[in-house]
């Protein structure tokens, strides 16, 4: 791969680390796609790798633990391109992404407030503006 697959900043994943597979793409194509391998299988072990900060290593493994084949090895699989090359890029385009957001800092508490004084008399006052509309078109009650 020309491009290092990069995490986040200036951490990126070696080539030694990654396992490339190919195979024969399904679906539907011409004459070339029986013969041509052009599905890509890119295999990365998370829980040995020595690329990543031990924090956003451990971070990753627990975000993407449901992805994991055997609880430790992110496996992504691209084939939509008839081009092994192609498909080799968006394998490792998608393997970036996956790894930016498993290793991202979780995000902020949210601190709870409460809504202004105004902001409840605005809210109230819509509320009974909106009721006395729908009163209005009520039919009298009595059937005078």
């Amino acid at each position: 791969m020309p491009e290092p697959i990069r995490v986040r900043g200036s951490v990126v994943v070696p080539d030694a680390e990654l396992v490339w597979r190919f195979s024969r793409s399904s679906g539907p194509g011409g004459q070339h796609v029986n013969t041509s391998d052009s599905k890509v299988e890119l295999r990365f072990d998370l829980a040995s790798t020595g690329a990543l900060p031990e924090v956003w290593r451990e971070r990753a493994l627990e975000r993407l633990a449901g992805r994991l084949a055997d609880g430790r090895v992110l496996v992504v699989q691209a084939s939509e391109f008839r081009s092994q090359w192609r498909n080799r890029e968006a394998a490792a385009a998608r393997l970036s992404a996956l790894l930016t957001e498993a290793c991202a800092p979780p995000p902020k508490a949210r601190r709870a407030t409460k809504p202004s004084r105004g902001m409840v008399e605005r809210r109230l006052f819509n509320k009974k503006h909106r009721s006395d509309v729908k009163q209005g078109r009520r039919a009298p009650r009595g059937g005078e």
